[in-house]
């Protein structure tokens, strides 16, 4: 599962990166503690072109017929991603990249919510694997773009936080999972090796879905026992 994260990369940074043209309405960065409902910065593929734009995190199925008819889908299974109808459609057709810095998940302590921060070991941006659709509510014309966070098991080393983690794509596998090469896009939906991440500690603020700035990532020191 992930349910919140970080994004600080600028958008020029992002673009150039992941080789897109970017749209004039992105969501502002930094933002360390990116929640449901909130904009995120997305790549998709279409005609030849790479795009960065903005769609709320929060899949609606075409069915619904307002954002809250039914429960909030930030995250969409790999394991059964192409039989369950809110998806199907989806992880054949409109899959997209959605940009982090860091995630966080969270380890229980008796009642005590215990948040972990976690990144890429080599300290590049995460690259998670999500799907996308437009919805809209009937006799409305203007569609609102929304998307999904593909997970998958944890790796051996991540389980010790959590049993879900993203499905998170390497450079080399960005272009078959957008695509642009053709059909194995559900090869790539696995777990990443278990020295692809690191994490630590922070501070229970993250906790609040209202918190915000750059204290929420710092490791706690000294780290609890």
């Amino acid at each position: 599962m992930c349910g919140r994260f970080s994004v600080t990369l600028p958008p020029e940074a992002m673009a150039q990166l992941f080789n897109a043209v970017p749209a004039n309405d992105l969501p502002d960065v930094p933002n360390y503690n990116v929640c449901p409902t909130n904009a995120v910065h997305m790549i998709t593929a279409q005609d030849g072109m790479r795009r960065l734009g903005a769609m709320r995190w929060g899949f609606i199925p075409h069915w619904y017929k307002k954002p809250n008819d039914g429960p909030l889908l930030i995250n969409a299974r790999a394991e059964t991603i192409a039989e369950k109808p809110a998806f199907r459609a989806a992880c054949r057709e409109r899959r997209a990249v959605m940009i982090a810095s860091g995630f966080y998940e969270w380890t229980r302590d008796g009642d005590l919510r215990l948040p972990w921060y976690i990144t890429r070991a080599d300290g590049a941006p995460l690259a998670f694997a999500a799907i996308w659709q437009s919805w809209s509510p009937k006799d409305v014309d203007d569609d609102m773009r929304t998307a999904a966070i593909v997970t998958t098991g944890a790796n051996v080393a991540m389980s010790a936080i959590h049993h879900r983690m993203p499905v998170i794509l390497e450079p080399d596998d960005i272009a078959l999972w957008l695509g642009e090469q053709g059909k194995g896009a559900a090869t790539l939906m696995r777990a990443a090796p278990d020295n692809a991440l690191r994490w630590h500690r922070v501070d229970t603020a993250v906790n609040s879905n209202r918190a915000e700035g750059p204290d929420l990532i710092e490791p706690l020191d000294p780290w609890p026992t």
